[in-house]
């Protein structure tokens, strides 16, 4: 349920897009004056000037629930997972605004901090999105909310700038392996489509250790993209699937194998292959399907099957 969202050098675009959104509302402020936006900018501008090395100090976060929480969620309830969400990724001891937005069908807050704490130390960001799947998955769970069916159930048409281009290659991506026969391929078709796909290597050698993947002026890493998407478990699942679909084409269809009994069952027996009822003779391809299992029916041994026939009035010559 968490976005890491990039928001740049300045602390002015993120504050005034969360607090002017229409009917916003300020849940939680801490070292920043909240009553009035001018003064919360220069508040989160004042203490960024205490590590002026740090170029991007701005901090945000989107924190969003399924639409089948919200009468359970109370402001109360969001503002609860909101301050254990960031404990959990360690962003403490610093400057924050928690903002409710309601301009979508799910309940949603904006978190804005400052990456320069309160001791002029910067919060690091370098496994952000990692501990982000972990904290959300872990929030989920704990409080029993509604847990996402995946990235099929996103709603593409809400998405903007590189989130968008990540699910347009999602699902480019996604359509294309299940067509294609080799890596090769892959990045073929994936060209035709404007989607560069870029490999790369452990250093001195061939061997390829990652995989990425480009459209316009973003890129991104294809574990990023997906868990699906990485090179390991791309060109895994396109070789599982031919393997498939080479054993498929390898073993014989149904008629075939009753073609090929009637072969080897022609030098032994005349069968009769009526199925009329004034004809006692039994039916070859009838016998056959019913030792092939057809219809969800098990095998059965010769004193069960004429015993059946014989209760039903048949009698059957051996």
């Amino acid at each position: 349920m968490g976005k890491i969202v990039k928001s740049g050098k300045s602390f002015k675009g993120c504050v005034e897009y969360c607090m002017l959104k229409n009917k916003a509302e300020v849940l939680y402020a801490e070292g920043v004056r909240a009553e009035d936006i001018r003064q919360a900018i220069a508040d989160f501008n004042m203490q960024r000037k205490l590590n002026t090395d740090l170029g991007q100090a701005v901090g945000h976060i989107a924190l969003n629930f399924s639409p089948e929480d919200a009468l359970k969620l109370t402001d109360e309830k969001m503002l609860a997972i909101a301050l254990e969400y960031l404990d959990r990724m360690k962003i403490m001891d610093t400057q924050m605004l928690i903002v409710k937005h309601n301009d979508t069908k799910h309940p949603h807050l904006h978190i804005v901090y400052n990456r320069v704490n309160n001791q002029a130390k910067t919060i690091k960001d370098s496994m952000q999105r990692w501990d982000n799947v972990k904290a959300s998955k872990a929030l989920t769970l704990k409080h029993s909310l509604h847990l996402s069916q995946g990235k099929q159930h996103v709603n593409r048409l809400r998405l903007k700038g590189p989130d968008q281009v990540k699910y347009q290659l999602y699902d480019a991506i996604r359509a294309v392996s299940q067509k294609v026969r080799n890596m090769d391929e892959l990045q073929q078709q994936l060209k035709k489509q404007g989607i560069g796909m870029q490999y790369k290597y452990k250093s001195g050698t061939q061997e390829v250790q990652g995989i990425s993947f480009s459209k316009g002026q973003y890129k991104f890493k294809g574990s990023e993209i997906d868990r699906s998407m990485s090179y390991g478990r791309l060109s895994s699942a396109i070789r599982q699937r031919i393997t498939q679909e080479q054993q498929q084409q390898a073993r014989p269809s149904l008629a075939d194998q009753l073609r090929q009994r009637i072969r080897e069952n022609g030098q032994q027996q005349a069968p009769t292959l009526s199925h009329g009822t004034g004809n006692r003779g039994h039916s070859l391809i009838g016998t056959l399907l019913e030792q092939s299992n057809f219809g969800g029916q098990g095998p059965q041994d010769d004193s069960e099957f004429y015993r059946k026939r014989k209760k039903k009035g048949q009698y059957i010559s051996r």
